[in-house]
């Protein structure tokens, strides 16, 4: 063999070898799998069917499926069994520090008046001093922890000095009425139906408390491999707000459908909610960083987070370019 054919072998060789080493393009999204819970904007989303109508010409499905809160949102996530969800502030923080490999997409501004404290009549508790040494029904990792956390903080008691009873919202509230658990950290729309318990009464909301997102998250795969559908869905969610304002009545409506708390529960959680949503700023990065040095200082997480790691932004735009127009 001469000089000439061997190193056209070798060539040869050298490109088979690059085709198999190179990964394949991504396809593009055929499924759009979105986790959801009983509460917000995801739930008129749903019912209007405003993603299928905005996909359906590229061809992509949408499915739906539900999760009674936030961290069994992200575990499914970090198991591939859906692509973008909704959660409250504190899953992401726990999601990261435990290595799940997700983005923060966009933002809604949580009211303080949407989440809070209620507490049976007869636990002794008239103040916010009082939770030292209660039991208190909340769902680890929620955003509810963190409402728990910065409300005991205002009082000057100590995490450690209460206990934490870790329970999904239906068996919350239940332990709650049974008498199981003194007091319950919750947020709508189950703070509004505990609110009409009998024998209950709220001791605080959150407002004032702490600054708060929600979030839509998604598997960083997904986000990276689809922009254009992420942008889209990002897109679709935010000029729903407008309507959503106008027709308080219906919005009421789909969420007692889904939720299966009455209307007039329903009625107040949608009043006292918010609908308007954002790409991820510099400000929520910041609030959302506090809440994750509160909770490591704490010793509740395996390990600090760097929020503005997780952030993900539509292609052409950086963090610092996400400020809401006014």
């Amino acid at each position: 063999m001469n000089l000439f054919t061997r190193l056209r072998a070798l060539l040869v060789i050298a490109l088979i070898a690059a085709s198999v080493a190179r990964p394949a393009a991504a396809d593009p999204a055929k499924h759009l799998r979105i986790g959801f819970q009983k509460i917000g904007l995801l739930l008129v989303l749903k019912g209007q069917h405003a993603l299928e109508q905005r996909f359906a010409a590229e061809g992509i499905d949408v499915s739906w499926v539900e999760f009674p809160s936030g961290p069994p949102l992200v575990e499914a996530l970090n198991a591939g069994s859906i692509d973008i969800g909704y959660v409250g502030d504190t899953p992401p923080i726990f999601a990261q520090a435990s290595g799940v490999n997700f983005v923060y997409v966009a933002s809604l501004p949580v009211p303080g008046q949407s989440s809070g404290i209620v507490v049976r009549d007869g636990a002794g508790i008239t103040s916010l001093a009082d939770l030292r040494g209660k039991k208190i029904a909340v769902t680890k990792g929620s955003s509810a922890q963190n409402v728990l956390v910065q409300v005991l903080a205002k009082a000057g008691v100590a995490y450690a000095d209460v206990q934490p009873v870790y329970l999904q919202p239906p068996d919350a509230g239940a332990a709650l009425r049974s008498g199981s658990v003194d007091a319950w950290s919750i947020w709508d729309p189950f703070f509004a139906l505990a609110e009409k318990y009998p024998g209950v009464h709220t001791l605080t909301t959150a407002r004032g408390v702490a600054p708060s997102n929600a979030f839509f998250i998604a598997s960083r795969a997904f986000a990276t491999q689809n922009p254009g559908v992420v942008a889209a869905f990002v897109d679709t969610a935010q000029k729903l707000d407008p309507w959503i304002h106008t027709h308080q009545a219906d919005v009421a409506q789909v969420s007692a459908d889904a939720s299966g708390v009455d209307l007039e529960t329903e009625k107040v959680a949608v009043a006292r909610g918010n609908y308007d949503v954002h790409y991820v700023t510099p400000d929520v990065v910041k609030q959302e960083q506090a809440i994750a040095d509160t909770f490591a200082k704490l010793g509740l997480l395996p390990q600090p987070v760097v929020v503005s790691a997780n952030v993900w932004s539509p292609p052409g735009r950086k963090l610092a370019d996400n400020a809401p127009a006014r």
